[in-house]
């Protein structure tokens, strides 16, 4: 038996506000992978449970080529 979860979406005038907090610059919603990309800083920031999360501590980062993000870890 396959049990099928269904895919959050997150409100379309949210997504069209939403900048990188790093770059200020676009972002790209994965909806497959539940994260708003942004190539240009090279991060990916997690949607949980249909709320963007857009913290840079918390965003993923997309490859090896990407650009430093400063670490405000305590």
């Amino acid at each position: 038996m396959e049990v099928r979860l269904a895919e959050r979406t997150v409100d379309p005038k949210l997504l069209e506000m939403l900048v990188c907090p790093l770059t200020r610059g676009r972002l790209r919603y994965d909806g497959k992978m539940q994260e708003l990309v942004s190539e240009q800083a090279g991060l990916a920031f997690p949607i949980r449970d249909g709320i963007p999360i857009m913290l840079i501590d918390e965003a993923r980062v997309l490859d090896a080529g990407a650009p430093a993000v400063q670490e405000n870890r305590s």
